[in-house]
């Protein structure tokens, strides 16, 4: 089968994140099975237009972060119109409206929905352009088949109107391989460690997690917190001169952008890994900490309350402020046997979200798309 994806960014791109390591991850083993994948993506700074991946699938870029979907619309015209037998349009923010001038079958592909995000991610009035278009876009495209990652996202999905029938989740995976077994609690930092990983921009709320630190600091004294992730940008900035201004400044440890094996290692020797984005598609890096016996404390988020189970594999805020969250920082660093269960619980569920599965339920998720598709066409 050959397989036209369109979506915003590969996984060179430099603000590549989880959506980009679950299509690289899906497509090397499509084009493992003896199917050809061709993504249509956006360019970057010094970026080749076309490349082979070492997986073997095919990248084209074209246009940058403004001009992608008309770029990706005509590349499709004067190129590919008719070269594939099916068209993955992921929707990154905005979907390609591939429905609309493609020949081929059309499947959606959706991490998440971003209307809560647009008003962390941009100024007035464009935020609220974008969160009142999405319910708008989306009837524009609901005829057909999706695919998504999480229950919430899927729940989003048929707020906006889409049938329980064509909405098809998949699993998500981790690049990462649990730890054969899970080491003893002594292998952790000393003094303990709290880690706030990921890119740095407002809907993550980086922030409250400084705040919440600092809370949490007046009952667990030697506790540290250390943050990895890109600082470009001016929530990047303001994250930065949090942690000068921070009454223990002295405890936080700014990692910078992180290499796999250092990440790895940090959220190895780190005994919980903090999430408090306002939206996620799953969250990955709480999974990834989860495989190398690092629990997780989150808010109560969309994909955030997916990749953790309350009580069991992490704590889920009671509210969504810093307060709660160094709440539930202090429940888990001040009960030994609470945290060693939670631990455990949360290395053995990592152990079942894998990419193998992940795959097999895409392509099944595909299967089932495609017959509804050709039923509905031949009706």
């Amino acid at each position: 089968m050959k397989i036209l994806w369109f979506t915003w960014k590969d996984l060179s791109h430099p603000h590549a994140g989880g959506a980009e390591l679950v299509n690289e991850e899906l497509a090397k083993r499509l084009v493992a099975d003896g199917h050809e994948v061709t993504f249509i993506v956006g360019g970057y700074k010094n970026a080749s237009p076309e490349e082979i991946s070492p997986a073997g699938y095919k990248v084209i870029r074209v246009g940058g972060h403004y001009s992608l979907y008309w770029q990706a619309f005509r590349y499709y015209n004067g190129n590919l119109k008719g070269w594939a037998d099916l068209i993955i349009d992921e929707i990154n923010t905005v979907p390609f409206f591939a429905k609309y001038y493609a020949k081929e079958p059309v499947i959606m592909f959706a991490h998440m929905l971003c209307r809560k995000v647009w008003f962390y991610q941009l100024p007035l009035p464009l935020s609220l352009i974008g969160y009142l278009a999405e319910p708008l876009y989306l009837r524009l495209i609901n005829a057909g088949s999706i695919i998504t990652v999480s229950d919430s996202t899927r729940q989003d999905l048929l707020r906006a109107g889409f049938k329980l029938k064509n909405v098809h989740i998949i699993s998500e995976g981790i690049q990462m391989s649990p730890l054969p077994q899970l080491p003893p609690l002594r292998s952790k930092s000393q003094p303990p460690a709290i880690l706030s990983f990921g890119h740095m921009r407002p809907m993550k709320r980086t922030l409250h997690q400084i705040e919440a630190f600092n809370l949490a600091k007046q009952y667990v004294s030697d506790l540290q917190l250390w943050i990895a992730g890109d600082t470009a940008g001016r929530y990047g900035q303001k994250v930065l001169r949090t942690i000068q201004n921070s009454p223990y400044a002295d405890d936080i440890t700014y990692h910078g952008p992180l290499s796999p094996n250092k990440r790895l290692v940090l959220m190895r020797e780190a005994h919980l890994i903090l999430q408090t984005s306002i939206k996620e598609g799953w969250g990955l890096t709480v999974t990834e900490a989860a495989s190398q016996g690092t629990p997780a404390v989150v808010y109560d988020a969309d994909g955030l309350r997916d990749s953790v189970r309350h009580g069991e594999t992490g704590l889920i805020t009671e509210q969504n402020n810093p307060q709660h969250l160094a709440n539930a920082i202090v429940t888990l660093l001040t009960n030994p046997k609470l945290y060693t269960a939670t631990r455990k619980a949360a290395w053995q569920w990592s152990k079942t979200i894998t990419f193998n599965k992940s795959y097999q339920e895409f392509k099944e998720a595909i299967r089932l798309s495609l017959t509804d598709y050709e039923s509905t066409d031949n009706a």
